[in-house]
């Protein structure tokens, strides 16, 4: 995404605003989540493999892509699944073997492998259908300038591509590549077998039947963007799961819709202490002695720190809005007009704002995800938009915040 000013330290209390509804098709009457949903938990104890995933099976094994998806599932943040190797992968690897009791390496080592293999049998990627509802989504442009920002009703995906890539925690470009010619990769294998004809149901979706060669790069609703993708559409993505929403678990249907979005779910665990370290760029979420979380994060610059010490939570906020305010973006140095900014997933902010005892300092998301652990910010803690809701899910008032070098 492309947000153009840092997050940076906001005076946003804790609120509500309402979110807008992207055509949100809930999976079934159980689950709220949408309806490309991945119908398992976090452990696999569920139906894993659709009848289109056996219909359609990938052209070739993912082995990073799957342990991608498992250390995502059970709250060791990956960051951008794509099949790669990195240093948010290493990072969620290291707070596995953490938790496991096992060699911290950081590295998919064979003790590694092998207390992964409970989770075998949950695959890299699934085929889905794009719910035939997001064509009459609205996707906006987000300009430059910081006033036109402002007169924006909100900060919304610019194109359906952007916002599927958010929906399975990864990157328009992985997308394409698990998508050649636009068609999930082992589709013409599929095709081209007697038994193997793709017409079975799509994962996590009612009723549908095989799209027709798609006509990529299509124009979005409200926005110049073009989007390579389109609804109504199968394709492969990564088998991202823990997306199942309870049944009036969330009082605030917007906030229901904008987990949905990012493929989050309601089965959180409750946390007593959250601890940033600026060195391992790395959040870690505990129960007690117990690891039970770690993301990548940005923590800071040179010239707006990471305040280190114990801190509070007082408050979360829900697709907040964002006051730019340019002395305090530049530490007092600078003056100039003060903007709000409206909610959504490209706001400087992302979608949930944790607000610290620390005036003006809080944990929230980015436009920006491939960002996360490279680029700085200023002096707030910084997750991707999914990793941000997750953790808006395990945290209270009580939960004790604690910043280390």
């Amino acid at each position: 995404m492309n947000g153009a000013e840092d997050e940076t330290e906001t005076d946003t209390t804790a609120q509500t605003q309402p979110s807008e509804d992207y055509g949100y098709e809930t999976y079934d009457e159980n689950n709220l989540a949408d309806s490309m949903a991945s119908n398992d938990d976090a452990y696999g104890m569920g139906d894993s493999v659709a009848a289109e995933d056996e219909a359609i099976p990938d052209s070739e094994e993912r082995p990073v892509m799957q342990a991608q998806v498992v250390l995502d599932r059970i709250g060791f943040g990956p960051g951008v699944i794509d099949g790669k190797m990195g240093m948010s992968t290493e990072n969620a690897l290291n707070g596995f073997q953490q938790a496991n009791d096992l060699e911290v390496t950081g590295k998919l080592d064979e003790a590694t492998k092998t207390a992964l293999s409970d989770w075998d049998s949950i695959p890299a990627t699934r085929v889905v259908t794009i719910p035939a509802s997001w064509s009459d989504a609205q996707y906006v442009d987000i300009p430059e300038d910081t006033a036109a920002k402002a007169e924006l009703e909100r900060m919304g995906y610019k194109s359906l591509d952007e916002r599927l890539a958010e929906r399975f925690h990864t990157t328009v470009e992985v997308l394409k590549q698990l998508n050649p010619n636009g068609r999930p990769a082992g589709m013409e294998a599929a095709s081209a077998s007697p038994s193997g004809s793709p017409s079975g149901k799509p994962s996590g979706t009612a009723s549908a039947s095989p799209t027709s060669t798609p006509t990529p790069d299509k124009e979005q609703p409200g926005s110049s963007s073009i989007s390579y993708f389109t609804a109504g559409q199968q394709i492969r993505v990564p088998n991202i799961g823990a997306d199942r929403i309870e049944k009036g678990s969330i009082e605030d249907r917007g906030w229901q819709q904008t987990l949905a979005s990012l493929g989050v779910g309601t089965d959180q665990p409750e946390v007593d202490r959250i601890v940033v370290s600026k060195a391992g760029k790395t959040l870690k979420a505990y129960q007690g002695d117990k690891l039970v979380a770690l993301f990548t994060v940005s923590s800071g610059s040179s010239e707006f720190p990471l305040p280190l010490g114990e801190w509070d939570i007082v408050g979360e906020a829900y697709n907040p809005p964002y006051s730019y305010d340019p002395a305090v973006l530049s530490g007092g140095k600078e003056e100039g007009k003060e903007y709000t900014l409206p909610p959504g997933p490209n706001s400087p902010v992302g979608v949930v704002w944790i607000d610290l005892s620390k005036e003006h300092y809080g944990i929230h998301g980015t436009p920006d995800p491939e960002t996360i652990g490279r680029a700085q910010s200023s002096g707030c803690v910084r997750l991707t938009n999914w990793d941000a809701a997750r953790l808006a899910g395990m945290v209270s008032q009580s939960t004790q915040v604690i910043f280390e070098a």
